[in-house]
């Protein structure tokens, strides 16, 4: 089950954020963990380097990518 909040961004304009379920930390934790595993080749096959999957791997379960949030 998703839970929305609302925001206002002005000129009437309101943009709908989703916030995070159990199931959504569940699912990064185990996607960033997964990303943590890759070699090189396989991160070079992605376009990106050691650094920039360790860098989002540490990041805290909470900090969703922004697509997800918004709807």
């Amino acid at each position: 089950m998703a839970f929305l909040s609302h925001s206002r961004l002005g000129y009437g304009r309101t943009v709908h954020r989703r916030r995070l379920t159990l199931g959504d930390m569940m699912s990064l934790y185990r996607q960033r963990a997964a990303l943590r595993r890759l070699d090189d080749h396989q991160l070079a096959d992605l376009g990106l380097s050691r650094s920039e999957a360790e860098a989002e791997a540490r990041r805290p379960l909470w900090d969703a990518p922004r697509h997800w949030m918004e709807r």
